[in-house]
């Protein structure tokens, strides 16, 4: 098994190996029937290994940021080297058809000030097949957790991390899926792990926090271009990608880069499921299976503004302080499983409903909106209309409010029906369901095909 592959076909204009021919089939078959396989070899691993902990010892060396930062400019690579790429730990059940460099590049945080971030370099083994030079994919995942265990970039190495070192600390690397196959397609694809997330030190990542998302995101694609032994042109086309918070990431990436970024020729974003307004998202958490995402807002902000802790810890009650202290240690997964459907009411001394209208969290959260800067390059939105996480019409609002500055906008309204919506189905199912025409919009930009907007109907 070479590569894997999404939907019932592929696309014409790119075509992939023959060896996924056996494995066109409908991507949620390919999906759960992987899923089952690895979550049974895993629950058996660990029930007969109860002191079982995963070595992070490996990656200390490389993950610890220099103090001070060299010299340099956004973008610029501290460090780089070789990185196994898997799908799974043992390597066997397949592979990425291309060569994994982990990076430590410089960029600029929430406040402005420079740091040290860290992600993936992945260079295909085969041709691009479609038009210009080979294009770069600057990629940024839906959260895999607060702790530095979680980052993309380790995941990578391990396909699946699991430990018992916080508890049951479990995280699949659930986009490899697309990443393998936008790969196998050509693209060369960077994967930033964000402020904060995967370098060692007690920071938190600066999660939902639009600058240091734009910034992480956009001095990714510079970091790659400046690796030497690459197929990449130094100044070829790039495209923004992103799922959840990855979206928001994208689309701030999208927005700044006029002013962060203006030599990057940026051909499109691609922001599925995205949560463009922070504030909207409250009532849909509550009571959710990601409950505890609640902890990743907090510390994503007590992390990008550093005088909010204290006055954030004073608001908490002990039940508070103990999730706001877990969910920093934890991967999703576990999160979820510890604070699945609990109400937020439970974690504050007031109405944190009312605490959101007010100042500082007023200010705070509306900074994070996305919407009120015209984006770099056409955007291609992905959304199901019942979608419990980040709503539909926050989204649509987004949309709106780029199309009225002119900006070309392609939103595409997925409707499959509500289904389980506490267990977040409707934001996590859909992105694969449409995965090849989302993967066709992006290939159409860096071909070179008009594109379709439909401002006009939203």
């Amino acid at each position: 098994m070479r590569h894997l592959s999404f939907g019932t076909r592929t696309l014409q204009r790119l075509p992939v190996e023959p060896a996924a021919v056996v494995r066109r089939r409908p991507v949620w078959v390919i999906a759960l029937r992987m899923v089952l396989a690895v979550v049974l070899g895993v629950a058996s691993a660990v029930v007969n290994a109860p002191g079982a902990q995963a070595d992070e010892s490996q990656y200390l060396e490389f993950y610890t940021p220099p103090d001070p930062l060299p010299v340099g400019q956004p973008g610029d690579l501290i460090r780089s080297e070789p990185s196994r790429l898997v799908l799974e730990p043992s390597g066997q059940l397949g592979a990425f058809v291309g060569t994994g460099t982990r990076i430590m590049y410089r960029s600029t945080d929430a406040q402005g000030k420079p740091v040290a971030v860290t992600g993936t370099y992945i260079e295909p083994d085969v041709p691009w097949p479609g038009n210009g030079p080979r294009p770069l994919l600057a990629y940024a995942t839906a959260p895999y957790g607060m702790g530095e265990q979680c980052a993309p970039s380790r995941l990578f190495n391990q396909g699946i991390h699991a430990s018992l070192q916080t508890g049951f600390d479990l995280m699949f690397n659930v986009e490899e899926g697309f990443i393998a196959t936008l790969l196998a397609r050509g693209f060369a694809i960077v994967v930033t792990d964000g402020v904060g997330s995967g370098v060692h030190g007690p920071q938190s990542p600066q999660f939902l926090n639009r600058m240091a998302g734009g910034h992480a995101l956009i001095d990714a694609a510079r970091a790659a271009m400046k690796l030497p032994a690459t197929s990449l042109d130094p100044h070829g086309p790039v495209a923004f990608w992103g799922w959840l918070a990855g979206g928001h990431a994208a689309l701030s990436a999208a927005e700044l880069t006029s002013s962060y970024g203006p030599e990057l020729q940026v051909v499109g974003t691609y922001a599925a499921a995205t949560p463009t307004n922070l504030a909207d998202m409250l009532p849909g958490i509550d009571g959710n299976f990601l409950a505890g995402a609640t902890g990743f807002v907090l510390r994503g902000i007590m992390a990008s503004y550093p005088g909010t802790e204290q006055p954030i810890r004073d608001v908490l009650t002990p039940r508070g302080l103990e999730m706001l202290d877990n969910t920093g240690r934890q991967c999703l997964m576990q999160t979820g499983i510890d604070y699945m459907f609990r109400h937020l009411q439970f974690w504050f001394n007031g109405d944190v409903f009312e605490m959101a209208k007010n100042d500082p969290f007023k200010t705070i959260l509306g900074a994070q909106r996305l919407g009120n800067e015209r984006p770099t390059g056409p955007v291609y939105f992905t959304h199901n209309r019942w979608d419990p996480f980040g709503p539909y019409q926050s989204a649509l609002d987004t949309a709106r409010d780029y199309c009225a500055m002119g900006a070309d906008v392609t939103f595409w309204t997925n409707e499959q029906p509500p289904l389980f919506n506490k267990l977040d189905v409707n934001a996590m199912l859909p992105v694969f369901v449409d995965g090849e025409r989302s993967m066709a919009w992006v290939t159409d930009r860096f071909n070179g095909v008009p594109t379709a907007s439909n401002c006009g109907e939203l």
